[in-house]
């Protein structure tokens, strides 16, 4: 076979090969191709999962490219219908691999579709981003382009999707649905125009015509055709559903109140259930303003008080109107806050000015925690120099010096302003010298007075100036001035009608007392007991006054009458009158009545602070009346019941004196040298001493007397005439009061004569120079030697000295010491007075509570205690009360303060009473009692400030959230001085704005 047949036989082997190879190959497509034909007719059939898994077989068995790429592109679609995991990446893979399918650009239409009609739009618009759009039919375009423009238009890329939706605008299939969200868009816009134009375009299709009845109804409110807003809007109400309905409420609504329809505005406002469920403040405004327009002034404020933290001209209105509903209702404390509130912005100056002048009113009329009132009306005055209220306000002005009683600042005020009203600083200058009065500042009282003098501008304040011109002078022990001062106010004719008139011959009378002119003083008493019967106390003591003046002047039946009617009106002095009467009887040769009386005091009154002088006085009387076993046996009764008292010493020398004259020798001497050893130095044991030497030299015991007096430290029988005249000439120094000259000399003794028999007495008199001549310091040892002796007669008035010195030093245990001696040892009801309320002052300001409270009790039980010490006393008790957290204690101590305090105790009373009944939960009288606090005592920031605090509390328990939030503010603004009422302030407002932001819902009370 050669070369050429060869090759022909291999073709034609090939040939035959060939159609065996193409036999069995047809076989294998044929079958392959039945199953892609039932999977694609699955696939049509909504049967992805099954499509899937003959597609998967297909693609595995074909070796077709084309076949191969259709079966992917099937299984992508397929995972995404069944939203399997990675179906996106199969999508991709089936781009990539097979980039010249056909298919590919159909993928991406028909994902994009298929996740549009899922509602998945962001999903969709990804894969309608891949379609070539110039490789789609027409019928495929009009479809892509609607569904994209809706895509774009859920995404919010407003210009993407109208330049989709205009594409199909005139679509038959899609025109109405673009011409709607053209218009929407446009509305959305506030292209009011084009949206009526796109609007227009679908205004006969029924499905749209709800949803454009609303559209239209808002678009006619934006454009201010507020009549055919509400037509419009209520044509729509019954068809919406309730987020329309709740706009639809607000349109009409509004539409009415731009309309000034507002009580049938009222309807819809309150149907409006705001953006999220919330209200903004123009929404509470509006609200507000309508029911303030129908004067239903409650709700009024209901709605307006619900603006919080506003700061525009929405809210300065809402606030004015505020105030006015306030005004209204009477509730004048809130209508000052919300008139303050807007005469704080300046969106309105026509509405700021007019809050500004009602701001104005209102602090002179109720008072002004804020600031002093005549700050308030001053400020107004140089802020509209030219407002037709300046006269009004100028009134207002002068009369708020006093009705404020702020009296410091109003006199700044008036003494800045020469040419103010000089009525006006007379009254003004009167007011705050009493106001400095009862603060215990006399200098500064006494130079107010003096002022208010100075501007005779009207008789009855120049007569009660001078009246109190002559109390300040009193005070500052002035006598002769204040008897001056005093014959000056009766010489006044308007004096007559002054409160001051009822008590001037009280004050006169007391002027000559303390001027020892006691004719006169007796004379003023009684002149006093003649003109008043109604003040019992002052009566009573008029009488014992009356009666000691006459006691002094040696008229004693004049003085027994005064001192019977005493005893007979019962009062806390009748014990002293008693004793006084039965003194007297000695006086006018009664001895024998003298005792009786003396013995039915001791029975009447065994507890009195005059026991101890009646038995003294009844032994002295015995003794005279020669009866000397009663004597004894009364002095013997002293010394038993008074064994450390001041008569101590004393009763031991009478006795001894009534042994020695009775020639009862060893009797006379047991008793002096008893008087020696226990009471040495004392004046008492030095006339012993000497009475014992007469005995001792009566019985030739001269030796004996020798050997026992030099047992005695305070007797030198050979110094003792230069030790006398040495002392002499130093007491005579201190009795012409010649202080210098007294010290040096009383000095010179002491240093010469250590122990001296004078020593006591040049100690006292030594240091009583000292302390007058303003060398305190250099008194004190002086004083302190004095104490240091057993009890002697200027154990007491040293011992009052001691305690006046240390309380200055500020030397607490020293003071608490010797302010308790002198409670136990004192004769002078007044030294037990000032040990007693000191002792309380400085254990409160030690902080021991319990001893404070104590002394406090034991003041309060004095019924002779004045009102100033009373008030002392009762604020510890309620300081310490708080200190301890007894608030029943508390309570009881500030209710009883308030009946007796003035000036900043009583403004710390009042506080605490509206404290507590902020607590109690009853919020409207605790208002009431800040307001009175505001108005009364608004000098005193401090406890003003913490009402303020309270009164916030109790509007927000009163569900005022205005009011409390304002107030809160204006606090942590005008009060910075006192940092922790700020921060106290901070915390309450921090909480309630944390609470209405929660609460500030759509639904009206």
């Amino acid at each position: 076979m050669n070369q050429q047949q060869m090759r022909l036989w291999i073709g034609l082997l090939l040939i035959g090969s060939g159609s065996v190879l193409t036999a069995q190959q047809s076989a294998i497509y044929t079958h392959q191709a039945k199953d892609f034909d039932r999977a694609v007719g699955l696939y049509k059939e909504s049967q992805y999962q099954s499509a899937q898994i003959l597609f998967e077989r297909v693609k595995s068995e074909t070796k077709n490219i084309d076949e191969q790429a259709d079966c992917a592109y099937y299984i992508a679609n397929c995972a995404i219908r069944l939203n399997q995991p990675g179906a996106d990446e199969l999508m991709e893979d089936f781009v990539k691999d097979y980039p010249t399918s056909p298919k590919q650009n159909q993928a991406f239409l028909e994902v994009g579709h298929y996740y549009f009609e899922q509602g998945k739009f962001p999903q969709s618009l990804d894969w309608f981003n891949k379609v070539d759009e110039n490789a789609l039919s027409y019928q495929q375009l009009d479809k892509f382009n609607f569904q994209k423009g809706y895509a774009y238009f859920s995404a919010g890329q407003k210009k993407e999707a109208a330049s989709y939706f205009n594409k199909v605008i005139n679509s038959k299939t899609y025109g109405s649905q673009a011409n709607y969200y053209m218009g929407f868009m446009a509305y959305e816009g506030d292209d009011y125009k084009n949206a009526t134009k796109y609007f227009e375009e679908v205004s006969g299709e029924e499905k749209y015509q709800e949803k454009l009845s609303y559209f239209k109804a808002d678009m006619a409110f934006k454009d201010g055709n507020f009549q055919k807003a509400i037509e419009l809007g209520q044509k729509a109400l019954p068809k919406s559903n309730a987020q329309e309905k709740s706009e639809l409420n607000k349109i009409i609504g509004e539409s009415l109140f731009n309309l000034k329809k507002y009580d049938e505005s009222i309807a819809y406002l309150t149907q409006y259930k705001g953006k999220k469920g919330k209200w903004n403040n123009t929404d509470f405004y509006q609200l507000g303003y309508a029911y303030y327009q129908k004067k239903d002034y409650e709700n009024a404020i209901a709605q307006f008080n619900k603006i919080i933290d506003g700061n525009d001209a929405v809210a300065q209105n809402a606030y004015y109107h505020l105030g006015e509903s306030y005004f209204k209702t009477d509730k004048k404390q809130q209508a000052l806050n919300a008139f303050k509130n807007a005469s704080e912005m300046n969106f309105d100056l026509k509405i700021q000015e007019d809050a500004n002048l009602n701001y104005a009113k209102l602090s002179y009329e109720i008072g002004n925690s804020y600031q002093p009132v005549p700050d308030v009306l001053n400020a107004f005055i140089e802020k509209y120099p030219n407002s037709p209220a300046k006269t009004e306000i100028e009134t207002l002005l002068i009369n708020s010096f006093i009705t404020a009683k702020n009296y410091k600042g109003a006199l700044d005020l008036l003494e800045k302003n020469k040419n103010s009203n000089r009525a006006a600083y007379q009254k003004v200058a009167f007011y705050r010298g009493l106001e400095l009065y009862t603060d215990g500042n006399y200098k500064e009282a006494y130079s107010m007075f003096k002022k208010s003098i100075a501007e005779p501008r009207d008789a009855k304040f120049t007569a009660r100036a001078t009246f109190w011109k002559g109390e300040t002078d009193y005070v500052l022990d002035n006598f002769s001035e204040a008897l001056d001062s005093f014959k000056a106010f009766t010489a006044i004719p308007e004096s007559k009608s002054t409160p001051e008139q009822k008590n001037i011959n009280y004050n006169i009378a007391y002027a000559y007392f303390k001027l020892k002119q006691y004719d006169q003083a007796g004379n003023a008493f009684q002149a006093h007991i003649d003109a008043v019967k109604d003040d019992k106390v002052r009566l009573n003591d008029a009488y014992l006054r009356l009666a000691d003046c006459r006691f002094v002047m040696a008229k004693y039946w004049p003085a027994m009458d005064a001192y019977n009617k005493v005893v007979e009106l019962k009062s806390v002095d009748a014990d002293y009158a008693a004793f006084q009467k039965a003194i007297s009887y000695g006086f006018v040769s009664k001895n024998d009545r003298k005792i009786e009386d003396l013995n039915k005091f001791l029975t009447a009154f065994p507890k009195s602070q005059y026991r101890d002088d009646a038995l003294f006085e009844l032994g002295n009387t015995y003794v005279t009346e020669k009866k000397n076993d009663a004597a004894i046996k009364t002095y013997d009764q002293l010394l038993n019941e008074f064994k450390n008292g001041s008569y101590a010493s004393k009763a031991i020398l009478r006795q001894g004196l009534v042994y020695y004259n009775a020639e009862n020798d060893n009797l006379a001497l047991a008793k002096f040298k008893k008087l020696a050893a226990e009471y040495p130095k004392s004046p008492e044991a030095v006339e012993g001493v000497a009475t014992a030497r007469l005995i001792y030299v009566d019985n030739g015991k001269v030796d004996e007397y020798a050997t026992w007096v030099k047992t005695l430290d305070f007797v030198a029988v050979t110094d003792a005439e230069l030790d006398n005249d040495s002392y002499e000439a130093a007491e005579k120094q201190y009795l012409q009061n010649n202080t210098k000259q007294a010290i040096s000399n009383l000095s010179s003794y002491l240093k010469n004569f250590p122990n001296g028999i004078h020593a006591l007495k040049a100690n006292f008199y030594l240091a009583q120079s000292y302390f007058a001549d303003g060398a305190s310091a250099s008194s004190v040892p002086h004083y302190e030697y004095v104490a240091s002796k057993p009890r002697n007669e200027f154990s007491e008035p040293s011992l009052a000295r001691l305690a006046e010195i240390y309380l200055k030093k500020d030397e607490a245990a020293k003071t608490i010491a010797t302010l308790k001696r002198l409670e136990t040892e004192a004769d002078f009801p007044q030294n037990i007075t000032f040990a007693q309320s000191n002792l309380m002052k400085t254990y409160y300001e030690q902080k021991d509570y319990p001893n404070a409270v104590i002394y406090a009790e034991k003041v309060l039980a004095n019924p002779k205690m004045d009102d100033k010490v009373k008030s002392d006393a009762q604020i510890i008790i309620a300081r310490s009360a708080i200190q301890n957290h007894d608030e029943a204690k508390a309570r009881a101590a500030y209710a009883k303060l308030q009946t007796i305090a003035k000036g900043e105790l009583a403004a710390e009373a009042l506080y605490y009473d509206a404290y507590f009944k902020n607590k109690d939960g009853k919020f409207e009288a605790s208002n009431t009692v800040v307001q009175k606090l505001s108005k009364d005592y608004s000098g005193y920031k401090y406890f003003g400030a913490k009402g303020l605090v309270v009164m916030a509390k109790n509007f927000y328990g009163l569900k005022d959230s205005f009011q409390a939030t304002y107030i809160l503010d204006s606090v942590i603004k005008n009060f910075k001085m006192f940092p922790e009422i700020v921060e106290e302030a901070q915390t309450e407002l921090d909480a309630i704005k944390a609470t209405e932001s929660q609460t500030n819902s759509s639904i009206q009370n």
